[in-house]
Protein backbone atom coordinates (compact mmCIF):
# COMPACT_ATOMS: atom_id res chain seq x y z
CA UNK A 1 0.00 0.00 0.00
CA UNK A 2 1.23 3.32 -1.05
CA UNK A 3 0.08 6.56 0.75
CA UNK A 4 1.03 10.11 1.01
CA UNK A 5 1.73 12.15 4.16
CA UNK A 6 1.10 16.15 3.98
CA UNK A 7 1.65 19.18 6.45
CA UNK A 8 2.41 23.11 5.49
CA UNK A 9 6.42 22.19 7.06
CA UNK A 10 8.16 19.06 7.25
CA UNK A 11 10.19 18.09 9.07
CA UNK A 12 10.12 20.87 12.13
CA UNK A 13 12.34 19.94 14.86
CA UNK A 14 8.72 20.60 16.68
CA UNK A 15 7.14 17.96 15.02
CA UNK A 16 9.25 14.47 15.64
CA UNK A 17 6.04 12.65 16.36
CA UNK A 18 4.70 13.04 12.84
CA UNK A 19 7.97 11.59 11.83
CA UNK A 20 8.09 8.94 14.33
CA UNK A 21 5.02 8.14 12.89
CA UNK A 22 5.96 8.27 9.48
CA UNK A 23 9.01 5.99 9.64
CA UNK A 24 7.10 3.44 11.63
CA UNK A 25 4.67 3.16 9.06
CA UNK A 26 7.32 2.56 6.84
CA UNK A 27 8.69 -0.07 9.07
CA UNK A 28 5.37 -1.83 8.75
CA UNK A 29 5.96 -1.91 5.05
CA UNK A 30 3.36 0.42 4.12
CA UNK A 31 5.06 3.36 1.54
CA UNK A 32 4.93 6.84 2.90
CA UNK A 33 5.99 9.65 0.36
CA UNK A 34 5.50 13.01 2.39
CA UNK A 35 4.89 16.09 0.96
CA UNK A 36 4.83 19.63 2.52
CA UNK A 37 3.86 22.95 1.44
CA UNK A 38 7.08 24.53 2.61
CA UNK A 39 10.53 23.99 3.56
CA UNK A 40 11.54 24.37 7.38
CA UNK A 41 13.78 26.72 8.05
CA UNK A 42 17.27 24.89 8.41
CA UNK A 43 17.20 25.88 12.13
CA UNK A 44 14.81 23.11 12.25
CA UNK A 45 17.31 20.50 10.33
CA UNK A 46 19.18 19.63 13.73
CA UNK A 47 19.51 16.01 13.77
CA UNK A 48 20.22 12.79 10.84
CA UNK A 49 16.61 11.96 11.14
CA UNK A 50 14.92 15.99 10.08
CA UNK A 51 18.10 15.75 7.62
CA UNK A 52 17.04 12.42 5.79
CA UNK A 53 13.19 13.58 5.78
CA UNK A 54 14.10 16.76 4.41
CA UNK A 55 15.86 14.78 1.58
CA UNK A 56 12.92 12.56 0.89
CA UNK A 57 10.39 15.14 0.85
CA UNK A 58 8.88 17.19 -1.71
CA UNK A 59 7.65 21.04 -1.65
CA UNK A 60 5.06 23.21 -3.20
CA UNK A 61 6.60 26.41 -2.56
CA UNK A 62 7.79 27.80 -4.29
CA UNK A 63 6.07 26.33 -7.26
CA UNK A 64 7.06 26.32 -10.33
CA UNK A 65 5.01 28.10 -12.87
CA UNK A 66 4.99 25.68 -15.59
CA UNK A 67 4.24 22.98 -13.61
CA UNK A 68 1.73 24.44 -11.48
CA UNK A 69 -0.60 25.63 -14.65
CA UNK A 70 0.67 21.90 -16.05
CA UNK A 71 -0.98 20.73 -13.05
CA UNK A 72 -3.89 21.93 -13.33
CA UNK A 73 -4.51 22.20 -16.54
CA UNK A 74 -4.20 17.94 -16.75
CA UNK A 75 -6.54 17.86 -14.05
CA UNK A 76 -9.05 19.77 -15.75
CA UNK A 77 -8.98 17.90 -18.84
CA UNK A 78 -8.73 14.59 -16.99
CA UNK A 79 -11.70 15.43 -14.49
CA UNK A 80 -13.46 18.20 -15.15
CA UNK A 81 -16.36 17.73 -13.16
CA UNK A 82 -13.98 17.14 -10.18
CA UNK A 83 -12.41 20.22 -11.09
CA UNK A 84 -15.74 22.20 -11.33
CA UNK A 85 -17.05 20.82 -7.56
CA UNK A 86 -13.49 21.41 -6.41
CA UNK A 87 -13.24 25.03 -7.25
CA UNK A 88 -16.87 25.43 -5.35
CA UNK A 89 -15.67 23.49 -2.41
CA UNK A 90 -13.52 26.40 -2.05
CA UNK A 91 -15.34 29.43 -2.81
CA UNK A 92 -18.10 27.63 0.43
CA UNK A 93 -15.23 27.25 2.69
CA UNK A 94 -13.08 30.40 2.08
CA UNK A 95 -12.36 32.52 4.94
CA UNK A 96 -14.45 35.54 5.13
CA UNK A 97 -13.05 38.55 3.49
CA UNK A 98 -11.03 39.75 0.20
CA UNK A 99 -7.77 38.31 2.14
CA UNK A 100 -9.30 35.05 3.26
CA UNK A 101 -10.87 34.65 -0.56
CA UNK A 102 -6.96 35.44 -1.68
CA UNK A 103 -5.49 32.87 0.57
CA UNK A 104 -8.22 30.31 -0.38
CA UNK A 105 -7.25 30.31 -4.35
CA UNK A 106 -3.69 29.98 -3.00
CA UNK A 107 -4.74 26.91 -1.27
CA UNK A 108 -6.70 25.91 -4.22
CA UNK A 109 -3.74 26.52 -6.69
CA UNK A 110 -1.54 24.49 -4.20
CA UNK A 111 -4.19 21.57 -3.93
CA UNK A 112 -3.92 21.22 -8.05
CA UNK A 113 -0.05 20.52 -7.67
CA UNK A 114 -0.40 18.61 -5.25
CA UNK A 115 -3.05 16.36 -6.57
CA UNK A 116 -1.61 15.81 -9.67
CA UNK A 117 1.57 14.77 -7.93
CA UNK A 118 -0.27 12.40 -6.57
CA UNK A 119 -1.85 11.39 -9.56
CA UNK A 120 1.87 10.76 -10.95
CA UNK A 121 2.95 8.94 -8.01
CA UNK A 122 -0.11 7.02 -8.04
CA UNK A 123 -1.07 7.54 -4.80
CA UNK A 124 -5.08 7.35 -4.06
CA UNK A 125 -4.83 8.50 -0.30
CA UNK A 126 -3.34 11.18 2.04
CA UNK A 127 -2.93 11.75 4.94
CA UNK A 128 -2.42 15.17 6.93
CA UNK A 129 -0.93 16.50 10.11
CA UNK A 130 -2.25 19.73 11.87
CA UNK A 131 -5.63 20.55 10.76
CA UNK A 132 -5.91 24.32 9.14
CA UNK A 133 -4.24 25.56 6.06
CA UNK A 134 -2.59 22.38 5.32
CA UNK A 135 -5.63 20.57 5.73
CA UNK A 136 -7.85 22.60 3.60
CA UNK A 137 -5.26 22.09 0.67
CA UNK A 138 -5.68 18.24 0.78
CA UNK A 139 -9.31 18.31 0.97
CA UNK A 140 -9.56 20.37 -1.98
CA UNK A 141 -6.71 17.73 -3.56
CA UNK A 142 -9.01 14.79 -2.66
CA UNK A 143 -11.52 16.21 -4.67
CA UNK A 144 -9.20 17.56 -7.78
CA UNK A 145 -7.57 13.93 -7.62
CA UNK A 146 -10.61 11.42 -6.99
CA UNK A 147 -8.64 10.29 -4.01
CA UNK A 148 -9.24 9.93 -0.09
CA UNK A 149 -7.92 12.02 2.69
CA UNK A 150 -7.92 11.41 6.45
CA UNK A 151 -6.16 13.72 9.08
CA UNK A 152 -5.28 13.52 12.71
CA UNK A 153 -6.44 16.72 14.58
CA UNK A 154 -4.54 17.86 17.53
CA UNK A 155 -5.29 20.74 18.43
CA UNK A 156 -5.92 23.53 20.53
CA UNK A 157 -5.10 26.22 17.95
CA UNK A 158 -7.68 24.49 15.00
CA UNK A 159 -10.60 24.61 18.15
CA UNK A 160 -9.93 28.48 18.92
CA UNK A 161 -10.82 29.20 14.96
CA UNK A 162 -13.04 26.28 14.24
CA UNK A 163 -15.56 27.37 11.30
CA UNK A 164 -12.57 29.66 9.89
CA UNK A 165 -10.70 26.60 8.53
CA UNK A 166 -14.39 24.74 8.30
CA UNK A 167 -13.33 22.09 10.85
CA UNK A 168 -16.98 20.84 10.10
CA UNK A 169 -16.39 20.64 6.61
CA UNK A 170 -12.83 18.64 7.07
CA UNK A 171 -14.12 15.76 9.12
CA UNK A 172 -17.04 15.27 6.71
CA UNK A 173 -15.53 14.80 4.05
CA UNK A 174 -12.83 12.47 5.46
CA UNK A 175 -12.26 8.99 5.57
CA UNK A 176 -11.90 9.36 9.21
CA UNK A 177 -10.06 11.35 11.81
CA UNK A 178 -7.56 10.55 14.19
CA UNK A 179 -7.98 12.05 17.56
CA UNK A 180 -5.14 12.38 19.87
CA UNK A 181 -6.82 12.53 23.02
CA UNK A 182 -10.49 12.44 24.38
CA UNK A 183 -10.74 15.55 25.18
CA UNK A 184 -9.70 16.66 21.47
CA UNK A 185 -12.36 14.27 20.01
CA UNK A 186 -15.19 15.98 22.14
CA UNK A 187 -13.99 19.18 20.67
CA UNK A 188 -14.59 17.55 17.22
CA UNK A 189 -17.74 16.63 18.08
CA UNK A 190 -18.77 19.73 18.72
CA UNK A 191 -18.10 20.86 15.63
CA UNK A 192 -19.42 17.97 13.68
CA UNK A 193 -22.54 16.13 12.93
CA UNK A 194 -23.12 12.44 15.19
CA UNK A 195 -23.64 10.22 12.07
CA UNK A 196 -19.70 11.36 11.33
CA UNK A 197 -18.36 11.04 15.43
CA UNK A 198 -18.19 7.06 14.69
CA UNK A 199 -15.31 8.07 12.01
CA UNK A 200 -13.24 9.96 14.44
CA UNK A 201 -11.07 7.17 16.58
CA UNK A 202 -8.49 7.67 19.58
CA UNK A 203 -4.89 7.45 17.86
CA UNK A 204 -2.45 8.51 20.61
CA UNK A 205 0.67 10.14 19.79
CA UNK A 206 3.33 7.39 20.96
CA UNK A 207 6.69 7.37 21.84
CA UNK A 208 9.72 4.32 21.07
CA UNK A 209 10.37 3.05 24.79
CA UNK A 210 13.56 1.59 23.71
CA UNK A 211 15.16 5.23 23.36
CA UNK A 212 14.44 5.89 26.32
CA UNK A 213 16.46 5.00 29.63
CA UNK A 214 14.78 5.30 33.31
CA UNK A 215 16.88 7.34 35.76
CA UNK A 216 17.53 6.98 39.36
CA UNK A 217 17.06 10.34 41.37
CA UNK A 218 19.42 11.52 44.35
CA UNK A 219 19.78 14.60 46.07
CA UNK A 220 18.99 17.98 45.97
CA UNK A 221 16.95 18.03 42.71
CA UNK A 222 17.54 21.79 41.43
CA UNK A 223 18.10 21.35 37.95
CA UNK A 224 14.66 21.95 35.69
CA UNK A 225 14.17 21.00 32.54
CA UNK A 226 11.63 22.94 29.75
CA UNK A 227 11.56 21.58 25.96
CA UNK A 228 9.06 23.45 23.68
CA UNK A 229 8.77 25.91 21.25
CA UNK A 230 9.56 29.68 22.64
CA UNK A 231 6.11 30.98 22.99
CA UNK A 232 4.10 32.68 25.72
CA UNK A 233 1.05 30.59 25.21
CA UNK A 234 3.64 27.94 26.83
CA UNK A 235 3.55 29.46 29.94
CA UNK A 236 6.82 30.39 30.28
CA UNK A 237 6.57 34.52 32.35
CA UNK A 238 5.05 32.16 34.54
CA UNK A 239 7.71 29.94 34.76
CA UNK A 240 10.23 32.10 35.16
CA UNK A 241 8.14 33.96 37.86
CA UNK A 242 8.17 30.93 39.55
CA UNK A 243 11.81 30.88 39.82
CA UNK A 244 12.06 34.30 40.92
CA UNK A 245 10.16 32.75 44.22
CA UNK A 246 11.95 29.97 44.62
CA UNK A 247 15.69 31.33 44.50
CA UNK A 248 15.26 32.91 48.01
CA UNK A 249 15.31 29.49 49.27
CA UNK A 250 16.58 27.63 46.67
CA UNK A 251 19.79 29.72 44.83
CA UNK A 252 21.36 26.67 43.01
CA UNK A 253 18.27 26.56 40.77
CA UNK A 254 19.32 26.41 36.79
CA UNK A 255 16.37 26.25 34.21
CA UNK A 256 17.41 24.85 30.48
CA UNK A 257 15.40 25.72 28.31
CA UNK A 258 15.50 23.65 24.92
CA UNK A 259 13.89 25.05 21.77
CA UNK A 260 13.24 28.25 19.63
CA UNK A 261 10.52 30.52 18.91
CA UNK A 262 8.93 34.16 18.03
CA UNK A 263 9.39 35.01 21.49
CA UNK A 264 12.73 33.95 22.20
CA UNK A 265 14.28 37.38 22.95
CA UNK A 266 11.19 38.43 24.73
CA UNK A 267 11.68 35.84 27.46
CA UNK A 268 15.69 36.08 27.54
CA UNK A 269 14.97 39.94 28.05
CA UNK A 270 12.55 38.91 30.50
CA UNK A 271 14.76 36.19 32.60
CA UNK A 272 17.10 39.43 33.12
CA UNK A 273 14.75 41.67 34.48
CA UNK A 274 13.67 38.93 36.68
CA UNK A 275 17.48 38.57 37.93
CA UNK A 276 17.56 34.74 36.36
CA UNK A 277 20.41 35.38 34.12
CA UNK A 278 22.49 33.14 35.69
CA UNK A 279 19.53 30.89 36.84
CA UNK A 280 18.17 30.07 32.75
CA UNK A 281 20.20 28.66 29.96
CA UNK A 282 18.16 28.79 26.49
CA UNK A 283 19.95 26.19 24.24
CA UNK A 284 18.07 26.66 21.12
CA UNK A 285 16.52 23.73 18.93
CA UNK A 286 18.09 19.97 19.54
CA UNK A 287 18.47 16.91 17.98
CA UNK A 288 16.03 14.03 19.32
CA UNK A 289 19.53 12.87 20.45
CA UNK A 290 20.52 16.02 22.44
CA UNK A 291 16.56 16.06 23.78
CA UNK A 292 16.99 12.46 25.62
CA UNK A 293 20.57 13.47 27.02
CA UNK A 294 19.39 16.67 28.32
CA UNK A 295 16.02 14.38 30.01
CA UNK A 296 18.88 12.04 31.42
CA UNK A 297 20.27 15.12 33.11
CA UNK A 298 17.44 17.04 34.77
CA UNK A 299 15.13 16.71 38.06
CA UNK A 300 12.46 17.80 36.97
CA UNK A 301 10.26 18.58 33.94
CA UNK A 302 8.21 21.02 33.28
CA UNK A 303 5.19 22.22 31.04
CA UNK A 304 3.30 25.06 31.96
CA UNK A 305 1.01 25.98 29.19
CA UNK A 306 -2.20 27.84 28.26
CA UNK A 307 -2.66 25.56 25.85
CA UNK A 308 -1.41 22.00 25.13
CA UNK A 309 -2.89 19.26 22.93
CA UNK A 310 -0.97 15.83 24.96
CA UNK A 311 2.43 17.33 24.16
CA UNK A 312 4.95 14.32 23.29
CA UNK A 313 7.59 15.80 25.10
CA UNK A 314 5.76 14.72 28.55
CA UNK A 315 5.70 11.18 27.36
CA UNK A 316 9.44 11.31 26.84
CA UNK A 317 10.42 12.80 30.35
CA UNK A 318 7.66 10.06 31.91
CA UNK A 319 9.36 7.41 30.23
CA UNK A 320 12.88 8.57 31.17
CA UNK A 321 11.47 8.55 34.69
CA UNK A 322 11.62 12.42 35.30
CA UNK A 323 9.06 13.59 37.55
CA UNK A 324 6.70 15.84 35.54
CA UNK A 325 4.99 19.54 36.35
CA UNK A 326 2.05 20.30 33.43
CA UNK A 327 -0.95 22.33 33.94
CA UNK A 328 -4.92 21.22 34.26
CA UNK A 329 -5.91 21.70 29.97
CA UNK A 330 -6.97 20.04 27.61
CA UNK A 331 -5.97 16.28 27.43
CA UNK A 332 -3.20 16.68 29.46
CA UNK A 333 -5.15 14.78 32.52
CA UNK A 334 -5.22 11.70 30.27
CA UNK A 335 -1.16 11.44 30.48
CA UNK A 336 -0.12 12.78 33.94
CA UNK A 337 -2.63 12.03 37.26
CA UNK A 338 -1.76 14.33 39.53
CA UNK A 339 0.03 13.43 42.80
CA UNK A 340 0.32 9.65 41.05
CA UNK A 341 3.02 10.07 38.20
CA UNK A 342 3.08 13.62 38.42
CA UNK A 343 2.04 16.96 38.96
CA UNK A 344 -0.82 18.70 37.25
CA UNK A 345 -1.44 22.26 38.55
CA UNK A 346 -3.71 25.33 37.57
CA UNK A 347 -2.41 27.30 34.35
CA UNK A 348 -0.81 30.51 35.08
CA UNK A 349 -0.78 29.91 38.63
CA UNK A 350 3.01 30.63 39.38
CA UNK A 351 2.47 30.12 43.52
CA UNK A 352 1.25 26.54 42.96
CA UNK A 353 3.87 25.82 40.23
CA UNK A 354 6.73 26.71 42.23
CA UNK A 355 5.09 24.76 45.20
CA UNK A 356 4.91 22.04 43.20
CA UNK A 357 8.48 22.53 42.12
CA UNK A 358 9.78 22.87 45.67
CA UNK A 359 8.13 19.80 46.88
CA UNK A 360 9.84 18.15 44.07
CA UNK A 361 13.36 19.42 44.74
CA UNK A 362 13.02 18.42 48.50
CA UNK A 363 12.49 14.85 48.06
CA UNK A 364 14.61 12.25 45.53
CA UNK A 365 12.46 8.95 47.18
CA UNK A 366 9.45 10.65 45.87
CA UNK A 367 10.81 12.13 42.22
CA UNK A 368 11.49 8.45 41.86
CA UNK A 369 8.24 7.09 42.59
CA UNK A 370 6.65 9.54 40.48
CA UNK A 371 9.02 8.99 37.55
CA UNK A 372 8.57 4.86 38.12
CA UNK A 373 4.63 5.36 37.87
CA UNK A 374 5.11 7.82 34.37
CA UNK A 375 7.12 5.18 32.53
CA UNK A 376 4.51 2.90 33.24
CA UNK A 377 2.06 5.36 32.44
CA UNK A 378 3.67 5.54 28.88
CA UNK A 379 4.61 1.98 28.67
CA UNK A 380 0.72 1.09 28.83
CA UNK A 381 -1.16 4.44 26.95
CA UNK A 382 1.63 5.82 25.08
CA UNK A 383 3.38 3.09 23.38
CA UNK A 384 4.09 3.84 19.46
CA UNK A 385 3.61 0.54 18.63
CA UNK A 386 0.23 0.25 19.57
CA UNK A 387 -0.35 3.86 17.76
CA UNK A 388 0.79 2.56 14.51
CA UNK A 389 -1.51 -0.76 14.42
CA UNK A 390 -4.42 1.57 15.36
CA UNK A 391 -3.48 3.90 12.40
CA UNK A 392 -2.55 1.12 10.12
CA UNK A 393 -5.69 -0.44 10.38
CA UNK A 394 -7.61 2.80 9.90
CA UNK A 395 -5.73 3.62 6.75
CA UNK A 396 -5.89 0.01 5.25
CA UNK A 397 -9.69 -0.37 6.36
CA UNK A 398 -11.07 2.97 5.08
CA UNK A 399 -8.67 2.91 2.14
CA UNK A 400 -10.17 -0.29 0.58
CA UNK A 401 -13.89 1.12 1.79
CA UNK A 402 -12.78 4.49 -0.26
CA UNK A 403 -11.82 2.19 -3.21
CA UNK A 404 -14.07 0.02 -3.48
CA UNK A 405 -16.84 3.45 -3.19
CA UNK A 406 -15.77 5.11 -5.85
CA UNK A 407 -15.74 2.71 -8.79
CA UNK A 408 -17.64 3.18 -11.21
CA UNK A 409 -19.22 6.51 -9.65
CA UNK A 410 -20.22 9.57 -11.30
CA UNK A 411 -19.24 12.55 -9.08
CA UNK A 412 -21.59 15.03 -8.23
CA UNK A 413 -21.59 18.81 -8.29
CA UNK A 414 -21.55 20.46 -4.87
Amino acid sequence: MKIAYFTGEYPRATDTFIQREVMGLRNLELEVKTFSARKPDVAHLVGTEQRAEHEKTTYLLPPNLLKLLSSHLQLLIKFPVNYIQAFQLALRTSQPGIKGFIYQIFYFLEAGLLAQLLEEEGISHIHNHIASSSCTVVMLAAVLGKVTFSFTMHGPHIFFEPKRWRLDEKIKRANFVACISYFCRSQGMIFSSPEHWEKMPIVRCGIELDLFEPVTHQGHGNRLLYVGRLAVEKGLPILLESLRQLLPQHPELILTVVGDGADRSFLEELAVKMGLKNHVDFVGYQSQIAVRKYLRGTDIFVLPSFAEGIPVVLMEAMATGVPVIATQIAGISELVESSKNGYLVSPGDSGALATAISTLMLDAEHRNLLGVAGRKKVERDFNITNSLHELLTWLTTTQKIGDDSTQDREPMLV
